[in-house]
C-alpha cells in the first residue's frame, strides 16, 4: 500500500511538471497551448512512465502529428523531469494520445442535441 501511494505521489508530480515543461520550456510552435497533460502511469520499479495527453480540438495539426513532435521531445522532456524531480531512477517516457475529453466533449454535444430538439427542427 505504502508503494502505491508513492507512484501515486510521483504520477501527479510528474504531470505537473511536464505540464510546465511543455507550456514554458518547449520550443515546438505546434504544441503550444494546444496539448494538455491530463495524467501519468509510473510501473511500480519507476523505470517506465506513459504520459496521457489530450489535443484540443481546434488545432490545425494533426493529433498524430503532436504525439510525434512529443515523442521526439521525450528525451529533453525526461532530462528535466530528472533535473527537477530529483527521483534516484528517472522513467523513460512514452506520451499516449487521450481522447476522453474529446469523447466528452462530443457525449455533451449529444445530449444536448436530444434534450433541447427545438434547436435541431427543421424547417
Amino acid at each position: 500500500m505504502k508503494n502505491s501511494q508513492r507512484i501515486e505521489r510521483v504520477n501527479d508530480e510528474i504531470v505537473r511538471t511536464v505540464a510546465d515543461i511543455m507550456r514554458f520550456e518547449m520550443s515546438d510552435p505546434r504544441l503550444n497551448n494546444v496539448v494538455s497533460v491530463t495524467g501519468a502511469k509510473t510501473t511500480a520499479d519507476l523505470k517506465y512512465c506513459k504520459i496521457y495527453v489530450s489535443v484540443l480540438e481546434n488545432t490545425k495539426d494533426e493529433p498524430s502529428e503532436l504525439l510525434k513532435a512529443l515523442t521526439n521531445a521525450a528525451g529533453f522532456v525526461r532530462k528535466r523531469v530528472a533535473e527537477i524531480l530529483n527521483l534516484r531512477h528517472t522513467p523513460e517516457i512514452t506520451f499516449v494520445l487521450d481522447d476522453s475529453i474529446a469523447h466528452g466533449m462530443k457525449m455533451n454535444k449529444l445530449i444536448d442535441e436530444i434534450t433541447n430538439p427545438t434547436n435541431n427542427a427543421i424547417t
